[in-house]
């Protein structure tokens, strides 16, 4: 798959403006060589109906990067963005408690397919974008010079030194 190559940002539980929002900054994320894939509980027929859907439409055609259907919701409850659970009642048989919706999330998988970034947002709430890219210019950071990225950091800035002498270091200059 892409993890030899690639980090992955997939996002769960999918909003027309945040899978336009992705694609417009696609090739960001391709020039830092990272795989964009959406996932969302709807069925594979309902994706295709959005791409062959104009954008004044309320549709997303023209999106590049992979929408997986997770219509059994299996990659939404093992990421733990399912608002809801499966339960076995009495009988043995399984129900659904709860909304059978996915809240949305963001997740930055690294190399070696670990989840290095989450973000779990209520469903009113957007995602930014431009705060998914940082935090794939943060992780690159780190594994390119060892140090950790302080609070509001961006590319270019300075790291420091994950101990108490980096902390005082770092802070002694801003």
């Amino acid at each position: 798959m892409f993890l030899n190559n690639c980090r992955i940002f997939a996002a769960l539980k999918l909003c027309p403006t945040e899978i336009l929002a992705f694609q417009e900054k696609l090739a960001d994320f391709e020039k830092r060589n990272v795989a964009v894939v959406g996932c969302s509980i709807d069925s594979k027929f309902s994706h295709w109906a959005w791409l062959n859907t104009e954008k004044k439409n309320g549709g997303i055609k023209g999106v590049k990067f992979p929408i997986v259907s997770d219509l059994s919701k299996t990659i939404s409850a093992n990421f733990d963005v399912l608002a809801g659970e499966y339960l076995y009642t009495e009988d043995g048989s399984m129900e659904f408690e709860g909304g059978p919706v996915a809240y949305r999330g963001l997740f930055l998988i690294d190399k070696q397919g670990i989840v290095r970034h989450q973000l779990v947002n209520d469903l009113p709430l957007g995602r930014s974008v431009d705060e998914a890219i940082r935090m794939v210019d943060a992780l690159q950071f780190f594994e390119e010079n060892g140090e950790v990225c302080p609070a509001n950091w961006h590319k270019g800035d300075e790291g420091m030194t994950a101990s108490s002498e980096g902390v005082a270091s770092y802070l002694s200059k801003h």
